[in-house]
This record gives structure tokens, sequence and C-alpha cells, in this order.
């Protein structure tokens, strides 16, 4: 060991790589080959394992040439005497497994083939090169993406997956639940299982009535809030029972009664037939002798958010036949509403206290109001509807009972109104009060049409006239002169009470034939003046040729412009009937 350990530091060298390596011990090896050149069979078998080994390989001489594997180097036969190297050759280091040399150093040869790690580098760099290829080719295909794709396609190819919900709908056909659907056997049971089935599922579904099937529903309460969108596919026909008798004891407002639901749509081509006749007969408006009673509304949308209502047939309500109270962002379209001209209190779509109202494409022929828009409601559109017989297009009423109310921001554009007692009108009553403003009826043809432009703030719903209401005057500290205008003196005794403002409203483009003398008429209040109305492009002709129509205005100011006819009676200044007064020689007036 000893021996070992001095001829290791008497003949180690390190060659030009670096790697330290043993003269003595090589020229040990070659002498021991020298001596087995004389037996060829072991020769042989060394040879063969130095070979299998890829550490020692013979030469033609007998000699050994060390081979350099993985780092190691390579010896010719001419350094196999002398022992020496070149310096440029790099010996091997004694910690690999060169020809035997490991074992000085208490190293085991493995018996594995060394791997050629010169030979595996192109192989590296190929999958390398392959993969950088790969990546730019996906880089690209992104980039494309990019500049075809929208902003927000891009936005979600780089967001993370979502939880995604079901995409698909559920179909619940009311005959799964029990209905019958052969119009007397009572299918309110079935309704009231699928809409509860429907509303409490996460998924989407459709409530269904087929074509084939006339379903006898009672009164009955839809509520919300559900979990999904639902629809309520009418293929086929919902009747309402015929005798008023099946509301006794129920609430007689209401008959298919919907609250709290939002994305709700309500479609299918089909009808819901409100069997009103019996309720038209008993009604005190019919029959004077009757007692005065309410009476449902076919359907009613009650907080209802974000909801569709189209494509559907209502017809004979009992009393109003579409409601939409307190709801928000809802769309009525390709909607009829069909009812006698003679049934009382039928308004075929009637708005309270809404906002967000879209109703297009909708015909409604009944014995009230076409449209009706009241209390609290604002941002309401109507394009594109037919309207006849009835009374119109109508703002109010407004006021009842001295209350305050508010109606605002609603366009009525492109309407046809035929045959009915009203055109577009505006209406409130005596002693409200409260706002009517931002209003435009555009683009409104007219065909037979008594009152074409009506706005009347002395409205009252009777037969008869309505008495004016005045305030209580204190007339001993009403002062008249001998000159005060006796008219003025009188009408100022028996002023009107408060009264909705009403201002900021437009006719823009009405044409047609007028049934009624008054083709424009605005009545508005002393106490408080109309303004800012708005008269353009007007022509409403007699239906008779042999007469004339006019127009009608009391406190109303506003201007016009275009070609107006009848010529407008607005006043382009604002007074009112105080100053008018007060120029007239009254000096005092004092209110209890």
């Amino acid at each position: 060991m000893a021996g070992l350990q001095r001829s290791t530091i008497s003949f180690r060298r390190q060659g030009s790589s670096g790697i330290v390596w043993d003269d003595r011990l090589i020229a040990e090896l070659n002498k021991q080959a020298n001596e087995q050149k004389g037996d060829t069979h072991q020769q042989e078998e060394q040879a063969k394992l130095i070979t299998s080994e890829g550490q020692e390989q013979t030469t033609g001489d007998g000699g050994i040439k060390p081979i350099r594997t993985g780092g190691g180097i390579e010896r010719s036969r001419s350094h196999r005497n002398t022992g020496r190297v070149s310096p440029a050759v790099d010996p091997p280091s004694p910690r690999l497994s060169a020809f035997g040399c490991c074992s000085a150093f208490g190293s085991k040869p493995t018996g594995k083939k060394p791997v050629n790690q010169r030979k595996r580098l192109p192989k590296r760099r190929s999958s390398i090169i392959l993969a950088r290829l790969l990546l730019l080719l996906l880089l690209l295909v992104v980039f494309s993406l990019a500049l075809t794709a929208n902003a927000n396609s891009f936005e979600s190819l780089l967001q993370l997956p979502r939880r995604t919900r079901p995409r698909s709908e559920r179909l619940l056909h009311v005959g799964n639940f029990g209905a019958k659907g052969n119009g007397f056997t009572d299918d309110t049971k079935a309704f009231a299982d699928a809409w509860k089935t429907a509303c409490s599922s996460k998924a989407k579904n459709r409530i269904l009535v087929p074509e084939n099937y006339t379903c006898l529903v009672r009164p009955i309460d839809l509520s919300g809030p559900c979990k999904a969108r639902l629809t309520l596919q009418i293929s086929g026909t919902i009747i309402a029972p015929g005798d008023p008798d099946a509301w006794e004891g129920l609430n007689p407002r209401k008959w298919l009664y919907f609250h709290g639901v939002s994305r709700l749509t309500v479609e299918g081509g089909g009808s819901v037939n409100g069997m009103g006749q019996e309720w038209w007969r008993r009604s005190c408006k019919h029959n004077h002798s009757n007692p005065c009673r309410g009476a449902p509304t076919a359907l009613t949308f009650h907080k209802c958010k974000n909801m569709r209502f189209e494509n559907l047939n209502v017809i004979d309500s009992q009393q109003m036949h579409i409601a939409f109270t307190s709801c928000r962002r809802v769309t009525v379209s390709g909607v009829k509403v069909i009812a006698p001209e003679s049934s009382p209190n039928t308004d075929g779509i009637h708005i309270s206290a809404s906002r967000g109202i879209v109703i297009d494409n909708t015909t409604v022929s009944t014995g009230d109001d076409c449209v009706s828009i009241v209390k609290n409601s604002s941002q309401i559109s109507i394009s594109n509807i037919v309207c006849g017989p009835g009374h119109g297009i109508s703002i109010g009423s407004i006021g009842k009972s001295k209350s305050w109310e508010e109606v605002k921001d609603v366009t009525v554009d492109t309407a046809f109104i035929s045959d009915t007692a009203n055109g577009v009108r505006i209406k409130t009553w005596q002693g409200g009060s409260g706002l009517v403003s931002k209003i435009i009826f555009r683009n409104i043809s007219m065909n037979n049409v008594s009152n074409p432009i009506i706005i009347d703030q002395y409205y009252c719903d009777s037969k008869k006239p309505c008495a004016n209401q005045v305030k209580n005057l204190c007339h001993f500290f009403l002062q008249c002169s001998s000159d005060t205008e006796p008219e003025i003196c009188y009408k100022l005794k028996n002023l009107q009470t408060s009264a909705v403002t009403i201002e900021k409203i437009s006719f823009v483009d009405v044409r047609g034939t007028s049934a009624s003398k008054q083709a424009i008429k605005i009545s508005c209040s002393d106490t408080s003046p109309c303004r800012n109305i708005l008269l353009q492009d007007i022509d409403l002709e007699p239906l008779n040729d042999d007469s004339f129509t006019e127009s009608f205005c009391w406190e109303a100011n506003g201007s016009s412009s275009g070609q107006v006819y009848p010529p407008s009676c607005l006043s382009d200044h604002e007074t009112s009937f105080l100053e008018q007064s007060v120029r007239a020689g009254i000096t005092s007036v004092s209110y209890l």
C-alpha cells in the first residue's frame, strides 16, 4: 500500500485537460500484457473481456492501447514501451474505469457499456429545436386568433376555465303533472306542481302547454324567486272558469298572478282566454242596477324583472288583460289582445309603478284603453302598435283621490289608431298633485278617431261631467274693482283646486281623420297651467268632407311648428289665471 502511494506521488501527472493520470500504472499494465504474449487463449479471453467492458483493446503485437471513453484518451502503440504520451493527449482519470486502473483506487467495473455523451448530444439538440419550433407554432396560432377574434373572445382564451352549468333546457309537459287539457277538468294543481318543480330547479326549465291542450285553470299564484331562467310556453289554450262564483272567498282581482319572478319568458303562439262574458254582464257599467265589484286581471306580473312576453293571444279578460305592476325591464312583442268594444274596463296593457317597459309589434282591440300608463312609471317605449276599437293610448288617469303621482319619459312612436273614443290622451284628476313630463307622441296615424289629441286635467270616471272642484275662498279679502271683468271675478271665486303639473309634451307628425269637431283639445288647470306643449306637423281632417275641425285650449302654453291643422291654439307665453286676474284689477286674494 505504501509502495502504491509512493508511486502515485512520484509519477502522477496532469494532462492538458486537467485529468490526473499515472505513468507507472500504465507501464506496469503493458509489462503484464507482454508476459502473456505466448498464451494465445488467455490473450484472446483478456481481449474479449477488455473489449466487452469498453475500457481496453489489444493491439496486433499484444500491446494494449488505452481508449478514452466519455472524456478519456486513446493511446497509440508508439507509447507502449516508454510509458509516455504526448502532453496534448489527456490520460484517463484514475476515477474512470479505463483498462482496469480503477481497481487500484478501490473501484469496481460496473460491467455496463459507458454512454457516449458526444454521440447523444446531437439527439438532445434535435429534441430542443423541435420543442422550440412547436412552441413558436403555438404562439403564431394564438396571435392569429387574437387578430381575427374580438376582444371578448381573446379574453376568454386567456381566462381560466370556469365552472360550467348545464346548458340544456328541461321540458316539463303539463300532462306529466296530471293535466288533462280537455277544457272542463280542473288542471290547476297540475300547473301549480309544474311551476313548483321548474322554479325550484337550478337548471333552465320550460313548462309546456301543447297545441292540442285546453287547460282549465282556476285563480293561481305563480311566485318566485326562481333559481334559474324559466319559460312558460303556451302553445295550446288556458281558460278561466266562466262563472264569477269560482272566485268566492278569493281575491277577485287576480286570475293568473305572477310575482317576484326574474328572467321569465311567457310565449308560445297560443291563447289565454279570460271567459269574461258573465263578468261583463254583471258589471255596474254595463247594467247600472248591478252593484259595482272588482273583476280579475287575466295576467298580472308584479315585481317581475328582466322578463319577456311574446307571441301570445290574450282574449276576453274579465277586466284588464295584461298588467305590469312594479316591474323592471320588460319586453312585450308580437302580442294580440282582443275583446268586444262593449266590454267594460278591459284595458289591453296596463303599466303601473314600472320602469323600462318596451312594447313593440302589438295589436290591441278592447273596450277600454289599448295601453294605459299610470302612477310612478317611467322609461316606457311603445312602437309599431295597432290600437282600436277602444279608448286609445292613455297617460293616466293620474292624481285620483288627491294623491301625488308621476309619469315621465314615455315615447309612443309609429302607431295606427282606428275607431276609438280617444287618440293619444293625458288625463288627470282634479285635486291631485305630481308631474307628467317628457311625453312624446310621434308618427301617429288615425282613422275615425274622436278626440285625436287630448289633454284633460278635469278627468273624472263618470257618465256625467264632474263638478269643478274649488278651493274655499275668503270672499271678504276679495276686492274687485269697478272695471273688473265679471267673468274673471266669478272664476276667481270658484278657483280650481291643485292639479298635476303637465309639461314638455310633444305631438309630432300626427295625421288622419277626426270623428269629432274638436280634433285638438288641451284643457289645463287654472292653478297649474300646462307648459312647453309642442304641436308639430299635425294634419287632422274631418271625417266628412263637408265639415271642418278645430282646436281648443285652456291654460295651455307652448309652440307649434310646421303645418298644423286645425290651427294651433297654444299660447306662446306662460301666464297663469292668477296673473291675468291681477292685471284685471283684483288686488287681494287669500285662501283658507
